[in-house]
């Protein structure tokens, strides 16, 4: 008897998206036509921009990006967006920590003056 190929279906959720059951055949990629990746930025937010980065660099997030299971670009994003919203956190507390300071003086000024 003659063994036949048999094709495995898997079935498209979304787990089998995130665990690479499907979508990673190096037989399905293909580039993506202009106007639709154009599309994808734009409903992503994605802007496309050149940098020149340090080798060891490029070669550290590689190496990162193995270990959290993803490309090298999406973890320079993470990174640089952690980056930016700690230093947006970092201003916002040195601006509170003013008014707070501010607000101290202006109740020692008032204090003050009504007991003058």
């Amino acid at each position: 008897m003659i063994a036949k190929n048999k094709k495995v279906q898997i079935e498209n959720t979304t787990e089998a998206w995130e665990s690479g059951e499907l979508g990673r055949d190096i037989k399905h990629a293909r580039v993506v036509d202009k106007v639709i990746g154009a599309q994808i930025d734009e409903a992503l937010g994605l802007q496309m921009i050149s940098i020149r980065l340090e080798k060891d660099l490029i070669e550290s997030y590689k190496l990162l990006g193995t270990k959290y299971d993803m490309g090298y670009q999406p973890l320079m994003r993470e990174a640089l967006k952690r980056f930016v919203e700690g230093e947006f956190r970092l201003i916002a507390s040195e601006v509170l920590e003013k008014q707070k300071t501010a607000k101290t003086k202006v109740s020692t000024v008032r204090k003050i003056r009504k007991a003058a």
